[in-house]
Parts: C-alpha cells; structure tokens; sequence
C-alpha cells in the first residue's frame, strides 16, 4: 500500500477550491499560537477561517490562559495585516482573509477521564491517541453544530506529532458526526521551520512540553 502524502492531499483540495472560486468555512482546532503560526498564515488565502482553541489537556490554569491570549494576540495580528494590506515578510498575500476564534470548554478532568489508566505511558504513547481523540471529536462535533464546511488541527505541524494518526483519528471523527475532514502534514515543505521563524517574528510564547503535567515531568 502506498504511503499517503497528506500535504499533497491538502494541496490537490486547494486546487479544486480555487478553480471553483470558493473559500470554504473551516474549523482549525488549535493547539498553540507558535503551532498556528504557519498554518494560519498559509490557510487563510483559502478559507473562512474560525480557529477552535479546546485542549483541556492544558493541566495548570494559568499555562492555559497563557497560551489562549497568545493565540488571540496572533490572531489579531494577522487580521490586522489584512485590514491594512501590509503582508511585508508574510508568505500570504491579498487573498487572505480575517480570522475569528472560538474558545472551547476548559475542563480538566475531561481529560483526565479519557487518559485515566494511562498516565504513565510514554510519551507518543496511547495517552497521547487518547488526547488527540478528545480533542478531535469536539473539534468534529463543534463544526458540524456550527455548520462548517471541514475541520482539521494544527497538531500535524509538530515533528513530535504523528501525522498519519492524526489524520485517521480526524476521518473517524469527521464520518462519526457527519462533517468532512482535511487531510494534512503542516510540517512538510519546511513548515515547521516557518512556524519558527514567525514565533520570533511575533515574539511568541514557546511552551517546552505539549500541555499535560505528566509530559511535563518526562521533558524535565
């Protein structure tokens, strides 16, 4: 069997996109503004972009709100640059479009529900599918509640992520509510090395570990 090329699929629904002259609504799940960075920049031409912040992985309330502000900093700053039409050093142009966010519940012990029994699991592990599995079927359920045309997350975006079951949680989800799902691999053709250089750009916030306090202690 071949290897899918998740990049390649985003691109090829572009394509069908622009030569069908439309912007469709997408729901972003979002897990942090350095990991929004190049996918926004590079989505927003494209979509009708709504960012979902939800990740009650995000143990410590104040590691939460800090990492929620960020985003909305991020967010304003790229709305800023399409109000003004300033894309200086931007890889956008004059097709992007203004992005809105909706933040999710902040519940902890959702998590700590989903993930119970496997909280010594390593990093990578099924702790980590567990998460991705809360929090891609919110993402789901939220888009298809809301009407959006597709959903996906930025997840893909990290190298410590796994793309191929991200995306198989995604499709599951997406058929499980009845909302379509976007493939995607944002680390290819050097996104994450974009992402980078638009946290220094923008001065963001770089967290050292993914959000729960049990990857916090094995990053130590």
């Amino acid at each position: 069997m071949n290897k899918r090329n998740y990049a390649k699929e985003l691109e090829n629904k572009i394509s069908e996109f622009q030569k069908e002259g439309i912007y469709p609504k997408l729901l972003l799940h979002a897990c942090c503004a350095p990991c929004s960075s190049h996918c926004l920049e590079y989505l927003r031409q494209y979509f009708d972009i709504t960012v979902f912040y939800y990740n009650p992985n995000i143990m410590r309330e104040p590691e939460y709100r800090k990492r929620v502000e960020e985003e909305k900093r991020l967010i304003a700053e790229y709305n800023r640059q399409v109000e003004t039409g300033d894309f200086e050093d931007m890889h956008s142009d004059e097709n992007a479009r203004i992005i809105n966010i909706m933040e999710g519940d902040y519940v902890v012990s959702d998590f700590l529900n989903a993930v119970k029994g496997l909280e010594d699991c390593p990093e990578g592990g099924d702790r980590c599918t567990k998460c991705f599995e809360l929090r891609l079927e919110e993402s789901a359920r939220i888009a298809k509640e809301n009407g959006f045309d597709f959903f996906t997350t930025t997840l893909t975006i990290s190298p410590l992520k796994d793309a191929v079951r991200l995306n198989t949680i995604g499709e599951a989800m997406g058929e499980k509510y009845g909302v379509n799902w976007i493939p995607s691999d944002f680390k290819k053709k050097e996104g994450y090395k974009r992402s980078i250089e638009l946290s220094h750009k923008f001065g963001l916030y770089r967290q050292d570990f993914c959000g729960c306090e049990f990857s916090r202690v094995k990053n130590k």
